[in-house]
C-alpha cells in the first residue's frame, strides 16, 4: 500500500483532486513520459530554451533530498516527476510534483538491490494513461496508479525465467498498444510481452534465449513494417510486434555490459557498446533483412548514451572524450578530450547538455558538426554523501517543460532553463556564435 515516509522528504502534498489533476493522462507538449524522452532517442522538440547560461548556471526552481538511493531516472507528465529509490532496504516509487518539488506519494514495490556500484533501482517510469510503470533492480515490474500510487499489478523477471543481471535490471520497459515490452533473458525467451492492463503474458521470444542485459528495448517502423529492436550482449535483433518471432539478426561483439539504447531513424539502427565494442549501422530493407553500412571503434560509448542530431550522432567514447560522428559514413568530426569527462548525454532546441559522472558538472554545447562549442557550465551543489565510491552520477539530464532535471542518488535538482527572450544576466557568450 501507498506510504509516506515524512523523515525522508520534504513537506508532502495531501492525495486530493489537485494530485489527481497532476497526475492526469493526458500529455503537455513537451512531457517525458519515459526514458530517453517521447520516442526513446533522447530528442525533445522544445523550443524557446535559453542558448547559454549565467556564470553559475541557470537559475535552480527547487531541490529535494528525499528520493533515497539508486540511479532512477525521471518521467514527467502534466506537471508530475515520476521515479525511484531506495528507503531502509525497500525499492520506493514516487510521484513529486514537478512544478514545487513537493512530494504526491510514494509506495513500496519489493527489497532494494544491493549491489557494489551501488544500491537501489537503475530504471526509469513509464507513464502511459492513467498508469505508471515500473522495473525495480531486482526484476519486479509493476504497474501503479498515477493519481494514487495503488498497485494495480505485478511480475517478476523470474516467473519469465530470467535471471539477475551482474549488475541488476537497468531495463526501462516500453509500452506499445495494450502491450509491455520487458526483456527479462533466459530459456523462456530473452523479450517478454505483457498485457498492460492485467500484467498477463501475451508472448515470449522463445527464438531467442539471451541473458538480458542493460539495454532498454525500442520500437521502429522499418520498410518491411513495424518492429521490435533489441540489442543484447552478442547480437543485434529485430523482432515481430504480434508474437516476437525473430525478423533478423546480425552479430553484435558484446563484452562485459551493453548498455546504450539502440537508435532507430528512418530505415537505419545505430548501436554502440563500451569495452572496446565500438559502433555498428545497419539499413533495414523492405524485404525484412538488413544490410551493414559499417561498424567501427569511432564510438564506444559504455553507458552514458548517445544521441543523434540531424545526420550526426554525439556522445562520449571510451578513451577517446566528447566526439561527434556522421552516422551514414561513421566517419569522425570532432572529439573534445579536455573539456569534460565522461557522462552522460541530452538534448533540446539545438543544445546538447553533457554530464560529467564523476564531479556532476553540467556543459552546455551546440549541436554542431564543426566542434565542442561551449555556451555555460555549472556543478550542482550540494552533491551526495551517499553514493558508493565505485558508483557515479549516472542518471541522465532530463530537459521538459522549461526546466533541467539532474539526480544524484537522494538529491533531486530542478533548474530553470527557459528563455525569456533576452541573454541570461551574467551570462558569459550573450550573443552571436564565437566559440569560448
Amino acid at each position: 500500500m501507498p506510504t509516506k515516509l515524512t523523515d525522508f522528504c520534504p513537506p508532502m502534498l495531501l492525495t486530493t483532486l489537485l494530485s489527481v489533476l497532476l497526475c492526469a493522462s493526458s500529455m503537455l507538449a513537451n512531457d517525458w513520459p519515459q526514458w530517453n524522452g517521447p520516442n526513446r532517442d533522447g530528442l525533445s522538440a522544445e523550443t524557446g530554451l535559453l542558448k547559454s547560461w549565467p556564470q553559475d548556471g541557470p537559475p535552480l526552481i527547487w531541490r529535494i533530498q528525499g528520493c533515497g538511493k539508486g540511479y532512477a531516472g525521471p518521467a514527467i507528465v502534466d506537471d508530475c516527476l515520476y521515479t525511484l529509490g531506495s528507503v531502509d532496504g525497500k525499492t520506493l516509487a514516487l510521484a513529486i510534483d514537478a512544478a514545487t518539488g513537493n512530494e504526491i506519494w510514494r509506495t513500496e514495490l519489493a527489497p532494494e538491490l544491493t549491489n557494489g556500484w551501488g544500491d537501489g533501482p537503475r530504471s526509469t517510469p513509464t507513464v502511459n494513461g492513467n498508469r505508471v510503470y515500473v522495473m525495480t533492480g531486482q526484476g519486479t515490474l509493476a504497474a501503479l496508479r498515477t493519481s494514487d500510487g495503488q498497485v494495480v499489478w505485478k511480475k517478476t523477471m523470474a516467473e519469465l525465467g530470467g535471471s539477475e543481471p551482474g549488475w541488476g535490471y537497468c531495463e526501462s520497459v516500453l509500452v506499445d498498444g495494450e502491450a509491455v515490452l520487458c526483456t527479462p533473458g533466459g530459456e523462456a525467451g530473452a523479450v517478454a510481452a505483457l498485457n498492460k492492463e492485467t500484467g498477463e503474458l501475451l508472448w515470449q521470444s522463445s527464438e531467442v534465449t539471451d541473458r538480458a542485459q542493460y539495454v532498454s528495448i525500442v520500437k521502429m517502423t522499418a520498410p518491411a513494417g513495424p518492429q521490435y529492436v533489441q540489442l543484447l550482449e552478442k547480437r543485434l535483433i529485430g523482432l515481430s510486434t504480434s508474437d516476437g518471432s525473430l525478423l533478423w539478426e546480425t552479430p553484435w561483439p558484446g563484452n562485459t555490459a551493453v548498455v546504450p539504447t539502440p537508435l532507430c531513424y528512418e530505415d537505419l539502427v545505430y548501436v554502440t557498446s563500451g569495452y572496446g565494442a565500438g559502433c555498428m549501422l545497419q539499413q533495414c530493407n523492405p524485404s525484412g533483412t538488413v544490410t551493414e553500412v559499417y561498424r567501427n571503434k569511432v564510438m564506444k560509448n559504455q553507458h552514458g548514451g548517445a544521441i543523434r542530431v540531424g545526420d550526426f550522432v554525439y556522445g562520449y567514447s571510451d578513451s577517446t572524450g566528447w566526439l561527434c560522428q556522421h552516422l551514414q559514413t561513421g566517419k569522425r568530426a570532432w572529439r573534445e578530450r579536455d573539456a569534460l569527462g565522461k557522462g552522460a548525454i541530452g538534448y533540446a532546441d539545438g543544445m546538447l547538455y553533457c554530464l560529467d559522472e564523476r564531479t556532476g558538472t553540467v556543459v552546455l554545447i551546440e549541436a554542431s558538426p564543426k566542434a565542442w562549442i561551449e555556451r555555460g557550465r555549472f556543478t550542482p551543489a550540494p552533491l551526495t554523501e551517499i553514493r558508493s565510491p565505485s558508483g557515479g552520477i549516472w542518471v541522465h539530464p532530463v530537459i521538459a517543460n522549461g526546466k533541467l532535471y539532474l539526480r544524484d542518488q537522494e538529491l533531486l535538482f530542478c533548474y530553470d532553463v527557459k528563455s525569456n527572450g533576452s541573454p541570461p544576466k551574467g551570462s558569459r557568450f550573450p550573443s552571436g556564435n564565437q566559440s569560448p
